[in-house]
């Protein structure tokens, strides 16, 4: 195969996956952290797959890159065109679409923009001192996994009054975001025009963020929100984790779960989920029984949404006293633990 030809053959995908392989495993590691979840399965999977890659073909993968590089000078091409060009060759149009928009909306931010592309140490220096609400509203404002990491960061007696305040948020108007973009901004020595965002806040912002938190931070959060609105406390969790979550759960966690839930409540929930959890759950029964349910399943009729909503939602209750008890973990989370 003529190097020609491997280039042509190879799909962007796969040269990114060339290419991060050869990085070594915390320099490739630095190069995911920045992608969504979606691009990094679909480059993990092409990790995965690789076999036998020549050393021609992970040349003209290294030719290809070098090439974009040395063809181009601030002479020639704008920055941004450059950036945009380089990422879609290594990484194909769909899976540097979100890479780039954070790339070059990034080394322009400024404001509450600016701390999107801070560290997250360094984000609890700038607002640690602030009042709650003002916590409140930068975290809702930030991507969940950094507002996560951050508040972790704060003191254990802020994390929950904090998170409250972020669940019931219901947005906030344009002239005060504009006011705290602008306070942030003087501390960056510039100034801004942004605050058009009013749609921050509300539970589901909060559960995202909490889906961020580690294990024990997390659960302890949840209590102090539960002794002060349960309601809210409920609305979080159903939010944090869907049914549909289920199938981030390991075998050994889904045999446990199936063994606990009613086989009549787990048939009206299957109808609604999407096929990769059924089969996840087809996967950890007996044969028997996995080829009675799908029988169950297809002669079973319509039936009302709202039964197969109230069906998971038991099933997902179940599961989280299972992982309360430690019997069986839930995985999504950032926990950060070690198992022996």
């Amino acid at each position: 195969m003529s190097k020609d030809q491997s280039k042509q053959k190879r799909a962007g995908a796969e040269r990114a996956a060339i290419l991060l392989m050869t990085l070594g495993e915390a320099e490739a590691a630095q190069v995911l952290k920045h992608m969504g979840a979606k691009d990094v399965q679909k480059i993990g999977s092409a990790m995965a797959q690789m076999q036998n890659i020549s050393r021609e073909e992970v040349m003209v993968v290294f030719e290809g890159f070098s090439n974009e590089l040395e063809s181009q000078t601030s002479l020639g091409i704008g920055a941004d065109d450059y950036v945009r060009k380089v990422l879609v060759n290594a990484l194909g149009e769909d899976k540097a679409s979100n890479l780039i928009d954070r790339i070059l909306l990034g080394h322009n931010s400024k404001g509450l923009e600016s701390l999107k592309w801070m560290d997250a140490r360094a984000v609890v220096e700038m607002i640690r001192l602030e009042h709650p609400q003002i916590i409140a509203i930068v975290l809702a404002y930030l991507d969940a996994d950094q507002s996560a990491e951050v508040l972790s960061m704060l003191p254990e007696n802020m994390r929950a009054d904090i998170v409250m305040r972020i669940a019931t948020m219901d947005g906030i108007q344009p002239a005060a975001l504009s006011e705290l973009d602008e306070v942030l901004e003087k501390q960056f020595a510039g100034n801004t025009s942004t605050g058009k965002s009013t749609s921050l806040g509300g539970p589901k912002v909060a559960a995202n963020i909490m889906n961020f938190i580690e294990g024990t931070k997390q659960n302890s959060i949840i209590d102090v929100v539960r002794k002060t609105d349960e309601q809210l406390s409920d609305r979080i969790q159903d939010m944090m984790f869907v049914f549909d979550n289920l199938i981030d759960v390991d075998d050994r966690g889904m045999q446990e779960l199936l063994r606990t839930v009613p086989s009549d409540r787990l048939l009206l929930a299957l109808k609604g989920c999407e096929p990769g959890l059924k089969e996840k759950i087809f996967s950890n029964m007996s044969q028997r029984a996995a080829e009675s349910m799908r029988e169950d399943l297809e002669a079973k009729g319509p039936v009302k949404l709202s039964d197969v909503e109230a069906a998971q939602k038991e099933i997902l209750s179940v599961a989280r006293k299972l992982a309360e008890s430690g019997t069986i973990s839930l995985g999504g989370g950032s926990s950060g633990e070690q198992y022996v």
